[in-house]
């Protein structure tokens, strides 16, 4: 098997169950999760209090639609709007990242009675056409084109760039507040104020993608606390179920009363619903935003100790980590699987991407630097 078939087709290790930070294949063999879950698992796997309350949600009710009240989607509305910045009143469940963006794309749009997108070089905000289209790279958007028009891309953390592309015609800008996908690429102090202050003044909406960030990845539940920024829109998914398919669009007032229809058949099931309510009320009761922040800091603090000049940088927010290597990522992510049963991302081509369940401790994490000095070649004196 290639190394190209590792990271981007099937792995050559089968999965049978997980508990905490851990996977576990059908022979026992343990694996460190620092990125095979992409983030979805913020509880880490088979959480208790997640296990439960889909077990007793699917046994009562599995289906109906989202028309009829049902308990545990109340809770999961109330739970979800709770954690959101303030003045994110009212959201929408769906059933993934991508339609979550496309939500909220259309929502801008019918909101202002604009048409024009700004997005940023390097995003990555789903493969759904409409997602596709505020999506960076041509390899995702080339095999499909024409995609939905009127989108215009500026450079990731210019914030002068930004500001001039916003203009009278502009429904939205979306961006990542740290980009994901692109290489884990975090903006420069003031970006997203920039972004906040360019659209207020036109009168667009400002959309941040909070598909993978969210969830107390970044150490507060949302990357724009960092910042000090709440967006008009904010989309989450990944995480939001701790593993089940669900994603969600949180929006300011203004924007709930401009948009026009839509709806998912799909939107806020009773069993997602119930997954969601577990892992938010989880995350916040059990304060892990903070964790992830204190165990962040330590990770990214011993891989710049033990990896030293072997790398180009360690960059990230909380246990939301890029390595940017000298090297492949694909191939460092393999021998981390094969030889330290650590599995990890790359993000691009240099680039290994760490996103462990936000339940990881000091003893995983000192475990993860090893295994990357140890594949580097990396020395003390290196």
């Amino acid at each position: 098997m290639s190394d190209l078939d590792f990271i981007s087709g099937s792995k050559p290790i089968g999965i049978e169950r997980g508990e905490g930070p851990y996977l576990y294949t059908d022979d026992g063999t343990e694996y460190l999760d620092v990125g095979a879950s992409y983030a979805c698992t913020p509880l880490g796997h088979s959480h208790p209090a997640v296990v439960d309350a889909v077990q007793e949600q699917v046994a009562d009710l599995t289906f109906v639609d989202s028309s009829y009240p049902v308990q545990s989607r109340e809770d999961a509305y109330a739970s979800l709007v709770a954690a959101a910045p303030d003045g994110l009143e009212s959201a929408w469940f769906c059933n993934s990242g991508t339609e979550a963006n496309e939500a909220a794309l259309k929502f801008a749009r019918s909101a202002t009675g604009d048409s024009k997108i700004v997005a940023a070089t390097r995003s990555f905000h789903g493969r759904t056409m409409g997602s596709l289209a505020a999506t960076w790279k041509d390899k995702y958007k080339k095999p499909y084109e024409p995609l939905a028009g009127d989108v215009e891309f500026v450079p990731y953390g210019d914030g002068e760039e930004l500001a001039a592309a916003v203009d009278d015609e502009t429904a939205a800008v979306i961006l990542e507040p740290i980009q994901g996908e692109g290489g884990i690429n975090v903006p420069p102090a003031g970006y997203l104020e920039t972004a906040r202050e360019a659209t207020e003044e036109a009168g667009a909406a400002l959309v941040l993608d909070e598909v993978q960030t969210g969830m107390g990845r970044t150490g507060e539940m949302w990357a724009c606390q960092n910042a000090g920024v709440t967006p008009d829109v904010l989309t989450t998914a990944k995480g939001l179920g701790n593993g089940l398919p669900v994603g969600a669009v949180a929006v300011q007032d203004w924007i709930a009363d401009g948009a026009a229809s839509h709806n998912a058949t799909f939107s806020g099931g009773p069993v997602v619903g119930a997954a969601v309510h577990a892992t938010i009320s989880t995350l916040v009761e059990a304060e892990y935003p903070a964790h992830a922040a204190e165990v962040g800091d330590y990770l990214v603090t011993e891989l710049e100790a033990a990896l030293g000049d072997s790398v180009r940088e360690v960059r990230g927010e909380g246990l939301l980590v890029g390595v940017e290597l000298k090297r492949g990522a694909n191939r460092v992510a393999r021998d981390l699987a094969m030889n330290h049963q650590v599995l990890a991302l790359p993000a691009g081509r240099t680039v290994l991407r760490l996103l462990p369940p936000l339940v990881i401790e000091r003893a995983e994490a000192d475990r993860v630097v090893d295994a990357i000095a140890d594949a580097l070649g990396a020395t003390d004196d290196s």
